[in-house]
C-alpha cells in the first residue's frame, strides 16, 4: 500500500513579516514608510518588511527585519495580526504577520533613511500604500490606544528624560483628544512610577519644567496588583 506524505500534497505559501514602526516627534505620532524598490508596487509607499527564512521563527524574522532596516535591537515590538486574504499580494500567495514597533525618532539614523528611501508620515495623514499596508497601520493605531491604557509602552516613544507636558502631549496625540491637565497629572503622579530629576527643560520658558524618568521596577509591582494606567 502506497503511503501518502500529507505535507507534500498541500499547497506551499510564502510567509512575510511587515513592520509598522511608530515614532513620536513631540507633536505628532508618525509611521515610518519606505518607497517600494521592486514590483509589484514599484515606487509606491510600503511598510518595512521581508520574508521569513525557513530556519527562523516568526518573531526572530521580525527582529531580523527590524534590525536590518532600522539598525536597532531590543526595541519594543508586538505581534499585531495575521493578514491572509488570498489576493492580498498580486506577486504570489503571501501570508503576512504584522508587528508594530515603537522607537524614538532620534534613534533612527539619517543614513538609513536615505538608504531605504524612508520617510516619517503623520499617522493621521498616511498616503496611498501597496496591498493592505494602510489597513495594518490603522489596526496598529487602535491596538496602541488599547495597550497604553494599561501598559506604559508609551514611554518607548519618549526621550529617556521628559517633562510632564511632553508626557501628556503624547497621550493626547495617541487618543486624538485633550485631557484636563490637573486630572491627568494627578492620575500619573498618584501611580508613583515616575522619578523626578533636579534638571529642568528651559527652552520653552525661563522658569523651566522638571524632567522625569520612568521607574520600571515600581510599575512592575503595580502591574501585579492590578493597574489601569490611563
Amino acid at each position: 500500500m502506497k503511503v501518502i506524505n500529507e505535507y507534500k500534497v498541500h499547497d506551499r505559501m510564502l510567509i512575510a513579516v511587515d513592520c509598522i514602526i511608530l515614532g513620536f516627534d513631540g507633536k505628532d505620532l508618525k509611521a515610518l514608510l519606505i518607497k517600494r524598490g521592486f514590483e509589484p508596487g514599484l515606487g509606491k509607499w510600503s511598510l518595512m518588511g521581508g520574508f521569513v527564512n525557513t530556519k527562523e521563527s516568526i518573531h526572530d524574522g521580525a527582529s531580523r527585519i527590524l534590525e536590518m532596516l532600522t539598525g536597532l535591537t531590543n526595541i519594543y515590538m508586538e505581534q499585531l495580526y495575521c493578514f491572509g486574504d488570498v489576493d492580498r499580494d498580486p506577486g504570489d500567495r503571501v501570508i503576512s504577520i504584522a508587528y508594530f514597533a515603537l522607537i524614538k525618532l532620534d534613534d533612527y539614523k539619517a543614513e538609513l533613511m536615505k538608504e531605504h528611501n524612508a520617510k516619517w508620515f503623520n499617522i493621521r495623514h498616511i498616503p496611498s500604500m501597496i496591498f493592505d499596508h494602510k489597513k495594518m497601520i490603522l489596526m496598529a493605531k487602535e491596538s496602541l490606544r488599547q495597550k497604553v491604557a494599561t501598559h506604559p509602552i508609551g514611554f518607548e516613544l519618549l526621550p529617556e528624560k521628559f517633562t510632564l507636558a511632553q508626557l501628556q502631549n503624547l497621550y493626547e496625540t495617541i487618543y486624538e483628544t485633550t485631557f484636563d491637565k490637573r486630572n491627568f497629572l494627578r492620575k500619573i503622579l498618584s501611580l508613583d512610577i515616575l522619578r523626578k530629576l533636579t534638571e529642568k527643560e528651559k527652552f520653552l520658558s525661563k522658569r523651566g519644567s522638571f524632567y522625569y524618568t520612568f521607574d520600571y521596577d515600581k510599575y512592575k509591582k503595580l502591574q501585579r496588583e492590578g493597574l489601569k494606567f490611563i
